[in-house]
């Protein structure tokens, strides 16, 4: 028997594989300007890329955002290719979300990654409304302990359940069952948008909750409510009333929210306090270390790995490998020898578009 959140995974990897568009290349980052030093005082070879982030060291800062998962050859091969490249170049990486391992015993599989990726770090996804939909600190561990995680993202969509037909939309008072979690996960919980942002308003709620870090997941680059547009359109056999209402929907609010570079300034006063990832219309290495600057202490892309890591774990490597460069790069050329005279350095800019 079909499942319905299985089929939705490969029909949203179908989306993005069809629509440009739904890659809404916002290149918010452009309207940042770095400073250029033409005597940079080090050497390429002595840029020390490294950073730490839940207590393991990564070779750069980079986290392979969240994508899928299910019961289908195709999203388990994704999965493995995705967790032995994050394992053999030493980033982070993140589950999509694993609601799906709830409802169909064999999806479990596609999260069961720990064997491929023994020492780096992976992080557990499950959808933060499910907490007022039944799912307690249970489905919560379990998500944890089937891909041994060392974090659980619990990611925040209203935007895209709004605009899905069958979407769960009861965001009341959700703050308070993410106290629940947070207090009796055995491991950090961590708050993602997927392509709206995160406000200040939405991280001091969550900070007075016991929640520390925080995954900004801005707009500007895929666009959920223009995926779940394209699903809508394919399900005819819902009623007409529904879907005449629904239609246009999702393209209206395609480029709903608050961009990932006007996040992280808005939560960069609270530094002492959280800790920020970057992610949402990253491009390059050069967006990564932007990113930094405005105080990320990890940068989260998806994109550019999707199609690789449908094809082997080498093609998801040469796309890891060339963002590391392009980062170390951007380092030199700046004239930081290190991840922490990076970090929230803002002398590094030289103009803002903002």
């Amino acid at each position: 028997m079909s499942d319905q959140t299985n089929d939705r995974k490969i029909e949203h990897i179908e989306v993005i594989q069809s629509d440009v568009l739904t890659d809404r290349q916002g290149n918010y980052f452009d309207g940042i300007r770095l400073t250029h030093r033409a005597l940079p005082g080090i050497s390429l070879d002595s840029v020390d890329t490294r950073c730490e982030f839940l207590g393991k060291r990564l070779s750069f800062p980079l986290l392979i955002s969240s994508m899928t998962g299910g019961d289908h050859s195709l999203i388990r091969d994704i999965n493995r290719h995705l967790a032995e490249a994050a394992e053999q170049c030493g980033v982070a990486l993140a589950v999509g979300s694993q609601r799906v391992m709830f409802t169909q015993e064999s999806a479990r599989k596609s999260f069961e990654l720990r064997e491929f990726a023994p020492t780096t770090v992976l992080l557990a996804n499950i959808g933060a409304v499910q907490l007022n939909k039944g799912f307690s600190i249970k489905e919560a561990q379990a998500a944890v302990d089937i891909l041994q995680a060392d974090g659980l993202y619990l990611h925040l969509n209203p935007l895209q359940e709004a605009v899905q037909l069958e979407g769960d939309t009861d965001f009341q008072a959700l703050h308070l069952q993410i106290k629940k979690i947070a207090e009796q996960l055995d491991k950090p919980l961590l708050l993602k948008e997927v392509g709206s942002g995160l406000s200040a308003a939405d991280l001091e709620q969550a900070l007075a909750v016991g929640v520390k870090y925080f995954d900004v997941a801005g707009k500007g680059g895929i666009s959920w409510s223009r995926i779940e547009h394209h699903r809508n359109q394919n399900h005819r056999q819902q009623s007409t009333d529904n879907l005449r209402q629904s239609s246009d929907l999702g393209l209206c609010f395609q480029d709903w929210g608050i961009d990932t570079v006007t996040s992280l300034k808005m939560l960069n006063p609270y530094l002492n306090k959280a800790t920020l990832i970057s992610s949402g219309g990253l491009r390059n290495g050069i967006d990564m270390v932007k990113s930094v600057i405005l105080g990320a202490s990890i940068c989260g892309l998806a994109s550019p790995f999707l199609k690789p890591a449908m094809d082997s774990t080498e093609a998801v490597v040469f796309e890891i490998e060339k963002l590391r460069k392009e980062f170390k790069t951007a380092m030199f050329l700046l004239g930081m020898k290190d991840i922490t005279s990076l970090f929230n350095n803002d002398s590094l800019i030289l103009k803002e578009r903002y």
